[in-house]
C-alpha cells in the first residue's frame, strides 16, 4: 500500500503551500465571518460619512445644517450594507454623491459609489458592455443635471464637468478590478476542480494498481494449482490433495491482504497501525508461494542498507507482478531475480527459461489482451524517473529490468522528513 505520508517520493515540492512562509501568510489568521465583514462595511461607511459631514463645513454655502448631514449619512451609511444589496447600495451612494456635488455641500471622488460598484463587479454576471452604458448614463445624468440646476455654489462649470470625468474614470476602475476579481477567482475555482479531479484520478489508478498487484499474484497460484487438480484428479489423487492446500493457504493469505487495503481506504487515514508495507524481506515469503505453483525463484539481493519505504515497496511489487506473470505463462520454470545497489541506484532484474507467450501492453492483434502488470511496473519504475524494460531474452525466456534512482527517492523522504518536523515545531 502506498498511503502513508502526504506525498509520495518524487514529487515536486511546489505542489505544498508552506504555510509558515510569511509571504504566503494570509492578513487574517482566519477567514472573516459574513457578520465580521459587514461589520466592517458598517464602521468604513460611517466613518466616511463623518469625514465628509465635517468637511462640508469647508465650503461656504446655504445649505442648511440637517441637509449636510442628510447628504453625508446618503453617501456613506448604506456602505455597511453593501454585501446585501450591492446593486442597490450603488444607485444610493451614487446618487448622493451627485447631488452633494450639485448642491456644493461635498466634493469627494465618487468613492463610496465605486467601493458599492465593485462588488456588484465581483458578483453580478454581467456582460462587458454593460458597465459602459452604465457609466455613459450616469455621464449624460451628471451634464443634464448641471445644465438644467445651474451653476453648483462654489463650483465652476469647468470643475463641476472635471469632478464628473474623475467620477467615471474611479468608477470605471472599481467595475475593471472587480471583474478581474471575478474572473480569478473563476480561474482559480476551475484550477482547483482540475486538481480535484486529477487527484481523483490518481488516487483511482493508486488503487487498482494496489488491486492488481494484490489479487494478480494469488488467484494466478489457485489459478494454476486448479487446473492441476483437475487435470490429475483421477490418476494422482495426492497430488490434488497437495493442489488444495495450497489453494486453502493463497486464498487466505489473498483474503487478509484484501481485508489490509480495504480497512486502509475505509479508515481514511495512514496504516501505520495496520500493518508493515511490503518490502524487500518479503521476497522470500513471495518465493515461497512461486514454488508451491511450479516456479523455483532464486533471490540474489545485494543491498547493503535500507532503502526508503516507497522505494522498497516499488521494489517489492516489480518483482510480485514479474514473478506472477512467470507463473501465468512459463510455469514449470526456473526464476532469477537479482536486486542491488549500484551508481546510485536501485537495479531490478528478473528472468526467466520458461517458454510460455508474454502479453506486452501495445502492439498489432493485441487489443484485447492488455498486459496491464507490465503497464504497473513501468508506472512503478517512472514513478521515481527511473527506467523499465521487459521483453523476450535471446537465449529463450523472458526478462523484465527496472532501475530506480535513489537520489529522486531520497530527496522525497529528506521533504517528507523536514515536514513532519515542520508539523512538531508547530504542535509546540
Amino acid at each position: 500500500m502506498t498511503y502513508r505520508g502526504r506525498r509520495r517520493p518524487g514529487q515536486p515540492q511546489d505542489t505544498v503551500t508552506d504555510v509558515d512562509d510569511p509571504d504566503v501568510r494570509p492578513l487574517f489568521p482566519r477567514r472573516l465571518r459574513r457578520g465580521e465583514l459587514i461589520a466592517l462595511d458598517a464602521a468604513a461607511g460611517a466613518g466616511y460619512a463623518f469625514v465628509l459631514f465635517l468637511g462640508s463645513f469647508a465650503y461656504a454655502s446655504p445649505i442648511p445644517l440637517w441637509a449636510r448631514c442628510l447628504v453625508a449619512a446618503v453617501i456613506g451609511l448604506p456602505v455597511g450594507v453593501r454585501r446585501l444589496w450591492p446593486g442597490p447600495v450603488f444607485c444610493v451612494t451614487l446618487a448622493g454623491s451627485v447631488a452633494g456635488l450639485l448642491l456644493g455641500v461635498v466634493r469627494e471622488p465618487f468613492a463610496a459609489a465605486a467601493y458599492a460598484l465593485y462588488l456588484v463587479a465581483v458578483t453580478t454576471r454581467r456582460r462587458r458592455w454593460e458597465p459602459t452604458l452604465a457609466i455613459a448614463a450616469f455621464t449624460i445624468l451628471l451634464a443634464l443635471l448641471a445644465v438644467t440646476a445651474g451653476p453648483a455654489p462654489n463650483l465652476e462649470t469647468g470643475a463641476l464637468w472635471g469632478w464628473g470625468a474623475l467620477g467615471c474614470v474611479v468608477m470605471g476602475g472599481a467595475w475593471t478590478i472587480g471583474r478581474a476579481v471575478r474572473e480569478r477567482r473563476g480561474y482559480a475555482a476551475r484550477a482547483a476542480e482540475q486538481l480535484a479531479g486529477r487527484a481523483v484520478a490518481e488516487e483511482r489508478l493508486r488503487i487498482a494498481r494496489e488491486l492488481h498487484d494484490v489479487v494478480s499474484h494469488t488467484l494466478s497460484v489457485i489459478g494454476v494449482k486448479a487446473a492441476i487438480a483437475n487435470h490429475v484428479a483421477d490418476e494422482r489423487p495426492a497430488e490434488v490433495r497437495d493442489a488444495l492446500r495450497v489453494i486453502e493457504v493463497t486464498s487466505r493469505e489473498a483474503l487478509a491482504e484484501m481485508r489490509h487495503m480495504l480497512g486502509v481506504l475505509r479508515s481514511g487515514e495512514t496504516p501505520a497501525d495496520l500493518g508493515p508495507l511490503p518490502g524487500l524481506a518479503a521476497l522470500p515469503e513471495l518465493a515461497g508461494r512461486a514454488a508451491m505453483a511450479g516456479v523455483r525463484v532464486a533471490l540474489e539481493v545485494r543491498v547493503p542498507g535500507r532503502l526508503p519505504e516507497g522505494v522498497e515497496l516499488s521494489a517489492y511489487r516489480i518483482v510480485q507482478e514479474a514473478v506472477t506473470n512467470v507463473v501465468k505463462h512459463a510455469a514449470p520454470a526456473r526464476c532469477r531475480v537479482a536486486i542491488e545497489e549500484a551508481a546510485g541506484e536501485l537495479r531490478i532484474e528478473v528472468t526467466d527459461d520458461g517458454p510460455g507467450e508474454r502479453v506486452l501492453p501495445s502492439g498489432p492483434g493485441r487489443a484485447l489482451r492488455q498486459g496491464h502488470g507490465i503497464i504497473g511496473m513501468r508506472e512503478r519504475a517512472l514513478m521515481y524517473g527511473g527506467a523499465f524494460e521487459a521483453g523476450p531474452r535471446p537465449g529463450g525466456g523472458f526478462g523484465v529490468l527496472a532501475r530506480l534512482p535513489l537520489d529522486v527517492a531520497i530527496r522525497g523522504l529528506n521533504e517528507r522528513l523536514d515536514e513532519k518536523r515542520g508539523d512538531e515545531l508547530g504542535d509546540e
